[in-house]
This record gives C-alpha cells, structure tokens and sequence, in this order.
C-alpha cells in the first residue's frame, strides 16, 4: 500500500473496499496476523455469541464490572454512529489517534494477507484491548461463533445468549445446525454459560465433546421475581432482592442471569459484591434495545431484526399502555426473515412507514411495502403502508402525522435506528 491514510474515516474507507467479500468465514487468516501482532491477553476474557441479547448482556457485564472497580474492555458492535463506539475502555470510547496508530500496526503485520473490514478491525481492537492493561476483556462476536474472527481468541469464559434461525446462507437453517456454531466459542476445562432455556442438543453435545464446564439455564443457574425485584440462584452463589435491570424488556433477565453465572464462574480471580451487581444492572444503558426516548410521542428505538427479536419486541409494547396510534419505521437487511418480523408486529402497528436503507444488502421500500401487505398486515382498512427513501425521511413523515398519545417504534436494522438517531441528534443541534 502506498499511502498511509492519515485520519479514521480514510482508514474506514480504506478497509470498507479493500476485501473482495464483506463476509469471508474462516480463521486462518485472522489467527496468522494475530500470531504476528502477538495478541496475548493477561487478564480474563469473556466471549458472547448468540442470536439476540449479545449487546445487553456485553453492557450489563461492562456495568457490573466497572461499577466493581475493575478496568475493563469491551468489543461491541456494529456502531450507531461513530466507529469508536466499537470499543471501550473504562466506560469510554477509543479515541481516534489509538486506532489510528493500531490500524497501522495491522497493516504493517498482515503482509500479504487480505483481510475483510471486521477482521482487520477485530484485530486491531483485540490489539489495542490486549495492550491497554486491563482487568478483564469483554468481547462480543459478530456472526455465529466459530467461524467469526472474534474466535481466534480463547476466552476464560464464554456465553451463548440465545439460538435462532438468523443469517442462514452462513450459519445453516435449524436452531440445531446453528447451536452447533455458536458453540464453537467453547474452550475445553473453561465455563461455556447458555442462557437459551431450550438449548440446542448440538450445543449441549459440543460442549461436552471439547470438554467445556457446561452451565445450562434450569440445572446451573436460574432466576424468579415479583414486580419488585428478582433473585438468581447458581450453582454455589445466590443474589437475592436484586433491582431490575435498567434495559427494559421481557428477556432481560435472562440475559441478567447469564451475567452473574459468568460473575459466579469467575468469582475467584474477579470477586463483585451484592451491592456492586445491584447498582451496575440499575446503571447499564444500551442505544437501541427497547430504548423509549423522552418526550411525545413516545418514540421506541429497537434494533429487532429477526423474527425472535421481533417477538421480543411486540411482547414489549404489549406492557407499555395505552397508545392510540402506533407508527412503525421500518428498514431491513433483503436476507432477513422479514415476513416474520412482520407477522409478528402487524397486530400492534397501525401505519407502516417502511424505508431504503444505504447498503446494497438492504431491501427496498418497495420490496417491505410488498411484504406488509403479503402478511396481511393491512387487513384492517384503517391501516395504512407508505414508502421512504430513508429511517430520517420515514420517522420526519410519522412525528408530523403522530399526536401526542400515539407512540412511534423504529426497528429492523442498526441502520434504521442508527439514521433516526442521527435525525434527532441534528434536530436537537
């Protein structure tokens, strides 16, 4: 390469055309370039795959950990709007001129290897992570689990979250082919934690194959609440009169659980208090997951993008009252199960503003007006679908039509919160 670029965004546009495919599965690459760059981690690592729940259950493990003193690092991803939301260190986002100088680092190693975008800038914040010393690295792991960059590295701890059919050209077309994947994540003798309640039997049967400490929700670890508060029992540790966490939503303290297992599991090396546990689950903040933005009408922001999710999501808005009128802006990826997202949520929505998204993986506006309608979602007469060139477009149209009873839900991709996001953000400059 002739020319170092100089700023993030060059280095971003760099990597975004360099590789022939977005996605390459497949480790040796990636582990050859880590071998060079000689990535070791001194401290903990806990890896999170799963089909929903990763980015929850990454915060509130970064929350618990740092409100317990602990330097910590975490890898999330994708980003709303800024690249350097991708990593954190103690609470804070990397700054440009650190990845700037990791960037050039990986390219100075990788030689002749070809790298995709989320592999080279795996590597580069698994570096920048491995380097910062830290008390414990959280890492969360883009697509599957086996095959995805993330796994070069060997965690102490690894959590699947939840097992669905998503990205199946990839992953395979059964919660069995796909539980086999996810636990590729899993190491011989270290803590493999699933919070599915019904896990995969190929995920149960890997485990035990590679010789990973197994704990499976119902027989390791569990939880039961009242309105109140909850409780979490695990093999030796309980955490009794225990808040909510602040991440709204129905399948939070599945994910809650997962995270004090992991806690329980690395109770030894990284001891955290009741109170430390209670006050960061009250803390943890999250963009995107069932996130209702102040002010009317209530705007929901909800990254659900899989019928599972989606699910999740319509469960969600069941408990939040009485609205008159519900808006939906909706933007998807064209390889996603998007008429069961939509069966899920036709019920609860009364006007569609379906939209483009800026990637050539997305469908169109026309193509989800096309699948709302298949889904019956206007069997009601009332109900309406309108077509947007983009989220900023769709959500302008339905804050003019909505009144202050009525509540607007932006879900499907990151891209479709991400632009709404960035709409208010410029509305409030």
């Amino acid at each position: 390469m002739s020319k170092i670029p100089a700023t993030l965004p060059e280095w971003l546009a760099l990597l975004e055309t360099r590789h022939s495919k977005e996605i390459d599965m497949g480790l040796e690459r990636v582990a050859s370039v880590k071998k060079r760059l000689d990535i070791e981690f001194k401290c903990p690592v806990i890896m999170v795959a799963g089909t929903n729940g990763k980015g929850s259950t990454c915060a509130m493990l970064e929350a618990v950990l740092l409100k317990a003193g602990y330097r910590v690092g975490l890898y999330s991803k994708p980003h709303f709007l800024d690249f350097n939301e991708r990593a954190r260190i103690n609470g804070e986002n990397v700054g440009d001129q650190i990845f700037i100088d990791t960037f050039s680092e990986v390219e100075a190693k990788r030689e002749d290897t070809s790298l995709t975008y989320f592999e080279f800038t795996t590597l580069a914040i698994c570096k920048l992570l491995a380097d910062a010393n830290l008390d414990v690295v959280i890492l969360e792991v883009g697509l599957g689990g086996r095959l995805d960059a993330v796994n070069v590295i060997d965690a102490n701890v690894s959590i699947v979250t939840s097992i669905d059919i998503d990205h199946i050209e990839y992953l395979g077309d059964t919660r069995e082919k796909i539980g086999f994947e996810k636990a590729g994540i899993f190491r011989p003798g270290k803590s493999a934690i699933c919070g599915d309640p019904l896990p995969p039997q190929s995920l149960i049967d890997h485990a035990n194959a590679v010789g990973a400490d197994l704990w499976l929700f119902g027989r390791d670890f569990n939880y039961n609440g009242d309105k109140q508060q909850w409780n979490f029992a695990g093999r030796t540790q309980r955490r009794n009169s225990l808040a909510y966490p602040s991440l709204r939503g129905a399948n939070q303290l599945l994910n809650a659980s997962a995270v004090l297992a992991a806690l329980e599991a690395l109770r030894d090396v990284l001891p955290v208090s009741a109170q430390e546990v209670r006050t960061g689950l009250v803390m943890v903040d999250l963009p995107g997951r069932f996130q209702v933005m102040p002010g009317r009408p209530t705007v929901v922001l909800d990254v659900a993008h899989n019928p599972h999710a989606a699910a999740t999501l319509s469960q969600n808005l069941d408990n939040m009252g009485f609205h008159a009128y519900t808006y939906a802006v909706f933007g998807s990826m064209l390889d996603k199960d998007i008429e069961g997202v939509v069966e899920q949520l036709k019920g609860k929505v009364d006007h569609w503003h379906v939209c483009d998204l800026p990637l050539p993986r997305a469908a169109s506006a026309l193509q989800l007006k096309e699948k709302v309608i298949a889904a019956g979602a206007l069997a009601d007469p009332e109900k309406t679908v309108a077509t947007y060139n983009s989220p900023e477009e769709a959500y302008a149209d339905a804050m003019s039509k909505a009144g202050e009873n009525d509540r607007i839900v932006v879900f499907g991709s990151f891209l479709t919160v991400a632009g709404v996001l960035r709409a208010r953000r410029s509305a409030l400059h």
